[in-house]
């Protein structure tokens, strides 16, 4: 299997490129109990809108779970969602660009950031029979095949074939509290990494690659576009422990498929079990 070999030795060449960036901090409690979302204006009724989807993000950053949102139990908190936060704050994302008229004013998308007390959100998790994943969050070192139909690659924190790309992979780690290590062309190419062998990694050969690197978590996926869906079509795999997880979403923006990415595999990591 000559393939396969020299693929897992050029794995093991990549991780050991890697492991010169540090691991990740764990978030800070501060950090860890808060939820960013978009509105607009600052109006009461839009603010409320935004308890309700800052509540839903918490709860899953917290806990790893990404299905906790869809329980039965969520409809009555989150008619009460502003109860739950502790303060809160806005930024005008369009700081700095001036308003011409009242409407402008009421029409300005803001970010809202909620914060929460540890008790508050923990005491939730239990109702929903959940808890915290606390200490430290895993950094995952990305291996991605792009197939975007006129032209495919390997990403690379310094490629130039689809640039906001690894912009969009980092945005999707930061509200899980996790972050991410994408290897440069330099890397790629000392390693031997091609888009077919990425493309093609087996089970078998992740969890061979998870256990060359040691703590470092390793994900791996491949992206194409597909005119039928209408998006891209994306498939994830993920080794935590002796098991292997894989799942798939398709017919979506390449934004939406780094946040499954990245809500799969925390919730992998925080002992949750299988992605939907």
């Amino acid at each position: 299997m000559p393939g396969f070999s020299r693929f897992l030795l050029a794995m093991i060449g990549l991780t050991a490129a890697l492991s010169i960036v540090r691991p990740a901090d764990a978030a800070g409690t501060a950090e860890l109990y808060q939820a960013q979302t978009i509105v607009t204006g600052q109006g009461e009724v839009n603010r409320q809108i935004g308890f309700r989807d800052c509540l839903d993000r918490v709860l899953v950053r917290v806990s790893g779970d990404q299905r906790l949102p869809q329980k039965p139990e969520m409809l009555a908190l989150r008619d009460k969602a502003g109860d739950f936060v502790d303060s809160f704050r806005y930024r005008d994302r369009l700081e700095g660009i001036p308003v011409h008229d009242e409407q402008g004013t009421h029409d300005r998308p803001h970010d809202l950031t909620c914060l929460y007390k540890p008790e508050v959100i923990d005491r939730l998790l239990t109702q929903l029979g959940s808890q915290p994943w606390l200490g430290a969050r895993p950094r995952l070192s990305i291996v991605l095949a792009v197939d975007d139909s006129r032209r495919h690659f390997v990403l690379a924190s310094d490629g130039d074939e689809s640039p906001y790309m690894m912009e969009s992979f980092q945005s999707a780690a930061r509200p899980m509290a996790m972050s991410i290590v994408i290897p440069n062309k330099a890397t790629l190419a000392k390693a031997g990494l091609i888009f077919e062998e990425v493309r093609a990694i087996s089970p078998e050969l992740l969890g061979s690659t998870a256990a060359s690197i040691g703590s470092r978590q390793l994900l791996a996926g491949s992206i194409v576009w597909s005119d039928k869906e209408f998006g891209w079509i994306a498939d994830w795999r993920l080794k935590a422990g002796d098991d292997i997880y894989t799942w798939q979403v398709r017919g979506v923006s390449f934004d939406e498929a780094f946040r499954v990415a990245m809500r799969g595999a925390a919730q992998v990591l925080s002992g949750n079990g299988q992605p939907d």
